[in-house]
């Protein structure tokens, strides 16, 4: 089959969270099942895009409303993602280091999405499925079906792949002539409390509705930011695909980003010397257990209640235990999380900011992995954790709850049901007290290392819902 995955994000192109881990390995994983799967993005001004060659491959011109664009679809040359990667360039709306947060973020990503179509259509491509993730990619299934535009692609099948429920990508309706002209009498598929919502329109539009976990899809039918009874209206067609992580990238064995390799016959050596060297850097004590937390500062991850929980955790535990941060996000928890370092030195160290080698390291060589997110649709976080023999501390959600069983359970992780401070601290309590039975720590570490988490099985199912289309 030949699949068009369209997105924002798309690791190592440009990446602000899991939806680009996911983009950039789900493809690779699909072509080494004999498919032809593709990934396209805009070009942003990011090292990826400064540091690697393409070439243009088609050009034309965009009309939204009054604006007028020239864009061109760039391929990368050498194909070393594992997969074909196409950049839509629209150098006045994209030219910029940043993926989000613009005030023309809508006039954005419809381009894109208008420039994508009209490059199908101009070159009379006809492929088998488009995948469109998120809000980004969401007003393609639309568009296919209802606009004048593309009438030849009506019966390309449509996938929408929810990472997260909560941005929609609404816009008012005095936007409207944005959109390419389309049957106006279909205008409803638009609409959402009043006004243009595009993940919306691509979940009543799209002939199928994936989310990156079973247990996310439970729970956005309760809970989906207003999006509740129409995502349980269209439960028949969707379904809960559990991401993988792409394990050629994260092998502790080869990975290039390590201080130091290591197995799972030797971990307890290679942990400890990654360990050794992260504490070292950050004026940590190496004898210690490490606790942390890798990820955005934002309160979907109940990094809020971080600041308390450190503060509370370091005076219970003032000589046992070291809490290393490393993330960006709410200024306000940024600045109390670095308020914290003075009075807690030696124990307690911060790195504001996005580093992926430092996040490849501490994964590597913490002993547990702090997640007390109030959403966590798949969570990618825990499957490097326990790939890299950390053992994750994880609230009951999502693909947090499909992956981690606590090893009161029989299982592998610390898990709690709440996020909430007493939670997450009772958490950490029960981890410092099987730290010190190493026996049985290490035991659980073994069994984590071997968990199969990789993309073969979530790629062939992709594939099955893929093909499941084809067929009607």
């Amino acid at each position: 089959m030949e699949i068009y995955h369209i997105s924002a994000e798309c690791y190592p192109v440009a990446k602000v969270g899991g939806l680009a881990d996911v983009v950039g390995a789900l493809p690779k994983y699909q072509n080494l099942l004999g498919h032809r799967a593709m990934v396209v993005l805009p070009k942003y001004d990011t090292k990826f895009t400064q540091e690697n060659e393409f070439e243009t491959v088609h050009s034309g011109d965009l009309k939204m409303g009054i604006f007028e664009f020239s864009y061109e679809i760039q391929k990368e040359k050498t194909d070393k993602l594992g997969f074909e990667l196409f950049l839509v360039s629209i150098p006045d709306l994209f030219d910029r280091p940043n993926i989000y947060s613009y005030e023309d973020d809508t006039e954005r990503f419809l381009a894109f999405q208008v420039a994508f179509l009209n490059w199908l259509v101009e070159t009379k491509q006809q492929p088998d499925i488009l995948n469109c993730h998120d809000y980004h990619a969401g007003l393609i299934p639309f568009l296919v079906q209802f606009g004048y535009d593309y009438h030849s692609l009506k019966s390309v099948p449509t996938v929408l792949t929810i990472h997260n429920g909560q941005y929609q990508g609404w816009f008012d309706f005095d936007k409207i002539n944005y959109i390419p002209e389309f049957d106006k009498s279909k205008i409803g598929f638009l609409e959402w409390n009043s006004v243009i919502n595009p993940l919306a329109t691509a979940i009543k539009c799209a002939w199928k509705v994936t989310t990156v976990s079973p247990s996310y899809l439970d729970e956005i039918s309760i809970e989906m930011n207003g999006l509740e009874s129409l995502l349980r209206h269209e439960r028949p067609k969707s379904i809960g695909i559990l991401n993988g992580i792409d394990t050629e990238v994260w092998n502790s064995k080869t990975d290039a980003m390590l201080y130091s390799h290591y197995d799972l016959q030797d971990f307890i050596k290679g942990k400890n010397a990654n360990k050794e060297q992260l504490c070292k850097e950050f004026n940590l004590d190496s004898s210690k257990p490490l606790f942390t937390f890798i990820g955005r500062l934002v309160g979907e991850k109940g990094a809020d209640l971080l600041p308390e929980i450190c503060e509370i955790a370091l005076e219970k535990y003032p000589k046992e235990i070291n809490i290393l941060i490393l993330g960006s996000g709410n200024p306000e928890v940024e600045s109390e999380l670095e308020s914290l370092k003075e009075k807690y030195s030696g124990n307690y160290n911060v790195y504001i900011g996005y580093n992926e080698k430092l996040a490849h390291n501490v994964y590597a060589g913490a002993d547990f992995l702090l997640m007390p997110s109030r959403v966590e649709p798949c969570g990618l976080n825990q499957m490097y954790a326990l790939r890299y023999g950390t053992t994750p501390i994880v609230r009951r959600t999502g693909g947090l709850k499909d992956t981690v069983i606590d090893f009161g359970d029989g299982g592998f992780g610390i898990c709690h049901d709440q996020t909430s401070v007493s939670d997450v601290t009772y958490s950490i309590s029960r981890a410092v007290e099987l730290y010190k039975n190493q026996e049985k720590f290490d035991q659980i570490r073994t069994t984590s290392m071997q968990i199969d988490h990789s993309w073969d099985k979530a790629a062939g199912e992709y594939i099955n819902v893929y093909q499941s289309l084809q067929n009607q």
